[in-house]
Order: structure tokens, then sequence, then C-alpha cells
């Protein structure tokens, strides 16, 4: 099982080409004031395969 989660208090910046995992300009930051709440627990799983 999962989890739903959700985040505030981050930034978005522009992604480096050194970090890039996706091709998407921005990123999102995690900052000292950024704050994680789990709302929904046993959520179902999303299966990557394709």
């Amino acid at each position: 099982t999962g989890s739903i989660v959700k985040v505030d208090r981050f930034e978005v910046a522009r992604c480096s080409n050194m970090y890039k995992i996706i091709d998407h300009l921005f990123l999102i930051c995690f900052i000292s004031p950024t704050i994680i709440y789990e709302v929904i627990t046993d959520a179902h799983e999303i299966n990557l395969q394709s």
C-alpha cells in the first residue's frame, strides 16, 4: 500500500542540466519550512510498468 501526501511551503526553480532526470524546465526544491503532510494512508499503489 502507499500513501498520498500534501506538500506545503516549497520553491520552484529552473532545473540544472546536471540534475536533470526528466525533460522539464523546473523542479521542486524542499526548503527548511517545507512541510509534508500524509493525508491518506493505505492508498492504492500506481503500477508504473507500461
